[in-house]
């Protein structure tokens, strides 16, 4: 591979959600900041969204290497789960022993709230991440919505972080759901890097794997905004596969032609299908505009030869 022919220490741009990776763009700080401060409040739900690829795991690893000692996290990653299903996913985070048999939501909760009392009462944080809770059904956020409702006198008991996609958004604006939107206590919505960023963001990646020059032109990193459109996974996939193909060649700097390679490797036919597409759309485009100025041109000679003919027949 090209670890060692470009040196280095690991390779840069690995789709894996680690931390010192993060490139903190004034957007990924204020998400870290919207975390840390629902963090620090006393219970209710926070909620982090964004598109595929914009980087919600990876804040959410950097907040768990903020975690307080007093506190303790439940991580669930696969949340396409009913009621009971989630309730059992929670006490196995957080190691709270049941009936193995158990179907019963009550049992579930009241085991939960003996736990949580308990922790609360250790000075113990309890807290339920959830990555991917655009997948969990209006039932389930609505089961979440009643965990809250453990309290004392003075906090809640849980608190809960949801990271999703926008449909996640749109899904706890409906009316359904407006008790459990009503609870959010900080949210924030990530969006996809500038081009200024893109190019911070790769040398950012490069510089932590080891390498502190740059290995992309600057109509290279131009044509890696306009392909990735700033997702950082996207990014790290393109970088990857263009220095792959710039070792083969045995270059030193991936340029703009290597990168575009490079994008047809990696998005495929479907890629190219979609500039296809959008080469036959501005095709139509011309044609239509040309049919509709022979139709006009024909529109007026045929107008200035009627009366021409008129006037023939009444002279004869």
């Amino acid at each position: 591979m090209y670890k060692e022919y470009f040196g280095f220490e690991e390779m840069p741009f690995s789709i894996a959600p680690d931390p010192r990776y993060l490139y903190m763009s004034e957007q990924h700080r204020e998400a870290l900041a919207h975390l840390l401060y629902g963090l620090g409040s006393d219970g209710g739900f926070v909620l982090l969204t964004g598109e595929v690829g914009t980087g919600k795991t990876t804040v959410c690893r950097c907040l768990l290497e903020q975690i307080p000692e007093n506190a303790t996290v439940a991580f669930i990653i696969n949340p396409r789960l009913t009621a009971e299903e989630l309730l059992s996913a929670i006490c196995d985070e957080f190691s709270i022993q049941y009936p193995p048999d158990n179907k019963s939501i009550k049992i579930f909760v009241d085991k939960i709230n003996a736990y949580l009392l308990d922790a609360h009462a250790k000075g113990q944080k309890s807290v339920l991440i959830i990555d991917e809770a655009q997948n969990l059904s209006a039932d389930v956020l609505e089961q979440l919505r009643l965990l809250t409702n453990l309290e004392t006198n003075q906090v809640k008991l849980l608190q809960i972080i949801l990271l999703g996609q926008p449909e996640l958004r749109d899904k706890l604006s409906k009316p359904k759901l407006r008790q459990l939107s009503q609870r959010i206590i900080a949210r924030y919505h990530l969006n996809p890097l500038s081009r200024k960023d893109v190019t911070a963001y790769v040398a950012h990646r490069l510089k932590v794997a080891g390498v502190k020059n740059s290995l992309f032109s600057d109509s290279a990193l131009d044509k890696l905004y306009k392909l990735s459109s700033g997702i950082p996974r996207l990014v790290n996939v393109l970088c990857d596969r263009a220095l792959l193909g710039t070792f083969a060649q045995g270059k030193n700097k991936v340029n703009k032609s290597r990168l575009t390679t490079a994008a047809h490797e990696v998005f495929g036919k479907e890629k190219r299908f979609s500039q296809h597409k959008k080469i036959i759309g501005w095709a139509l485009i011309v044609i239509i505009i040309a049919t509709i100025a022979i139709l006009t041109i024909n529109h007026y000679e045929n107008n200035e030869l009627i009366p021409q003919l008129s006037s023939i027949r009444f002279s004869q």
